[in-house]
């Protein structure tokens, strides 16, 4: 995780363990990801502890400036 931008270690260290949405952010403010999990922290944080074999993913790791979530009461409400 030592590649990850500062603010963004520290917004993984602080994500809560329930369900939510979560969106990521380029450089410029544009929503480039939405997202949705039964844990935030574990599935944001996913994106970056594993070595990622989509290319996709990697370009879109590379691309995330900020991250925002909200909890919500059940995985369904989610959706």
């Amino acid at each position: 995780m030592s590649s990850v931008k500062e603010h963004l270690q520290l917004k993984l260290k602080t994500l809560p363990e329930k369900p939510g949405i979560y969106q990521y952010f380029d450089a410029g403010g544009t929503i480039i990801y939405v997202g949705k999990a039964k844990n935030l922290k574990k599935r944001v944080s996913s994106y970056f502890n594993k070595t990622q074999d989509n290319g996709k993913t990697v370009m879109l790791v590379k691309r995330i400036a900020d991250i925002q979530y909200m909890v919500v009461d059940t995985e369904l409400d989610a959706l």
